[in-house]
């Protein structure tokens, strides 16, 4: 009965998430990052893997440099790392973690743009690529094929010797920083 009730009462931490994602959507971005900060500080670096995983993809966005926001996008793709699906289950029982992987990938890939390293774009891109299949056929999976699909457009325009990334591993992570940064051509 406890346990049951646990898992019934609201995640304090995931709550006040959603109220700095409300206010970076709402246009506050300095007071979303500003919150993010305080309860990263809260949670640490050891903290609940989903409680770190949500927090630094959400802290990703309210970043002004794309090295920044690449070091919180690899935050974000260490904690999945070690998000288990039991845990995912004990917040909501619909999500798998090798969900989250496709945007996660996505974000990198899109990072990499930013700073101009293609290989480590394209990389995580077939990353992304490749754990698509995890994803419903809903507005959400579809919004993430749309996203993928539009940044591979890009990465070709950009750099067309590159070709099209191959799809990385369906599941897992592929959370190096892909070597020493190099300017693509």
């Amino acid at each position: 009965m406890a346990k049951r009730q646990e898992q019934a009462a609201p995640d304090a931490v995931m709550t006040r998430i959603g109220q700095g994602v409300m206010l970076h959507h709402g246009g506050d971005r300095e007071e979303a990052r500003d919150r993010f900060l305080r309860l990263w500080a809260e949670i640490g670096e050891d903290g609940d893997p989903l409680h770190r995983c949500t927090l630094a993809h959400y802290m990703a966005d309210t970043q002004d440099d794309p090295a920044d926001e690449l070091a919180w996008d690899l935050r974000a793709l260490s904690a999945a790392e070690e998000l288990t699906d039991e845990r995912l289950a004990g917040h909501d029982g619909a999500l798998a973690v090798r969900a989250f992987y496709p945007s996660l990938h996505l974000n990198l890939a899109a990072d990499y743009e930013k700073l101009g390293r293609c290989e480590a774009a394209r990389v995580h891109l077939g990353r992304a690529r490749g754990a698509v299949g995890a994803l419903d056929d809903d507005p959400y999976g579809e919004g993430i094929r749309v996203a993928i699909a539009r940044l591979e457009r890009r990465l070709t325009e950009q750099w067309p010797s590159g070709g099209t990334p191959e799809p990385g591993p369906p599941d897992g992570s592929g959370g190096d920083t892909l070597g020493p940064q190099r300017r693509c051509p």
